[in-house]
Parts: structure tokens; sequence; C-alpha cells
């Protein structure tokens, strides 16, 4: 596919997939436009950046569909000068797609390739503002303190306490909660020390993070 036969794609994903999937920001949209996700994709899956679908990316890991990206981009209401913490580097896009919104971006990836593979991907596009590291983060990352915005790209059972307490009052956490096919991506705000606010967002299904921990099963 030639290059502007892809700039089209992009176009067409954001009218076509983004927008009716109520992403109305237009920071949003507009960094959507802007970033080539083709150079994030593995390269058998170039062709196929901006379809509405999982995206393999290796170990049984997946880049998340773009209208889940999307929404996840704008229930986090990034601002410039905020810290965000990314669970899950992956391909690096989404790393990528927070860097441009906010001051750095903290990301952890448990696969120390796909690490590799990030940096220079973000590199080729003067993204600085990023600190890569390899890590398990299932069950929490405290290592640089408390953070304004938590992007989580791979799904829990039901979401350790410590990702919560991990951000700063008025901190907004993303995260996607539940088992297959019953999953909810949920906005979680801290309001005070002790009080949060969690909003179920919409349904939807992504594969568990790795590790994540499995709460007690009820067994007869």
């Amino acid at each position: 596919m030639s290059e502007l036969n892809l700039q089209q794609a992009r176009h067409n994903m954001v009218q076509q997939q983004i927008r009716p999937w109520d992403v109305l920001d237009s920071r949003v949209l507009g960094l959507l436009e802007e970033m080539p996700r083709e150079d994030f994709v593995p390269d058998a899956y170039r062709k196929l950046a901006y379809t509405d679908i999982d995206i393999p990316l290796g170990h049984g890991e997946v880049m998340m569909p773009p209208r889940l990206e999307a929404r996840m981009l704008q229930a986090l209401n990034v601002q410039p000068q905020e810290t965000a913490l990314e669970i899950g580097t992956g391909s690096g896009y989404v790393t990528a797609l927070l860097a441009k919104l906010a001051r750095h971006v903290y990301s952890v990836e448990v696969h120390p390739e796909f690490t590799a593979a990030a940096a220079p991907k973000l590199a080729a596009y003067g993204i600085l503002n990023v600190t890569l590291e390899t890590g398990d983060a299932s069950r929490g990352w405290s290592n640089y303190g408390q953070m304004d915005v938590i992007a989580i790209t791979g799904s829990f059972p039901s979401l350790p306490e410590v990702f919560e307490h991990t951000l700063k009052p008025g901190g907004r956490l993303f995260v996607v909660v539940g088992d297959a096919p019953a999953m909810e991506a949920m906005l979680i705000t801290r309001l005070s020390a002790d009080e949060f606010r969690r909003e179920k967002l919409f349904e939807t299904v992504l594969p568990p993070l790795r590790n994540a921990p499995q709460p007690d099963r009820f067994v007869l």
C-alpha cells in the first residue's frame, strides 16, 4: 500500500471508526490523523494498520483496535503539564500518543524485545519525553511515584488496589476489567487520599495483562 493510500486509510479510520464511537475530542482526533500507526505495527500487518482489529505483536499480545485506543485517550484527558504511566508498552504506538499529550511518559513492558523495538520508533519521531523500562508491572509500579494519568493496555479480572493508590489526587486511570466476554472499560479518578470515583464507560474485550493476578474463584 502506498504512503498516499495509508494516509487516506488513516483519515478514513478517524472518520469511519473513531468519530462514530463517540470520540469528539479535537486533540485526540488531530493526533490520530497526524501519527502514522503503520510505522508501529509489525511489518507483516502494515497494510492492516487502520483496520478495526486486534493486531498480533507476538507472545500472545496484541495492539488494541484504534477505536479503543482513541476512547482511552479521550477518557484520560491528558494535559500538557501531566505525567503518565503506561502499563504495557506493546508496539509503542499508544506510548507515542500519550507522549504527544503529556509532559512525560513512563512506560513499562514485560517483554524486553518490545521495549527494544519501541525505542527507535519513538526516537524516529523525535519523541524524547518517554522513559521505557522492562519489568513486570502486573501488581503495580510505583518506581516513579504518584502519577496524573495511568493507562493500562491489558485487562484485569479485578484491578489491584495498588494502581489506584499510584494516582495523585485528581489523577485518572483507564483499565478494562472483567473476564471475556463480559468486560467493561473503566475510568477511575482519585478525588482525595481515600476517595475514588469509578465510572463504567463501555463494554469491550481486551486480552489480559501478562501475569495479571487472578481473584479467588468460587468453586462448587
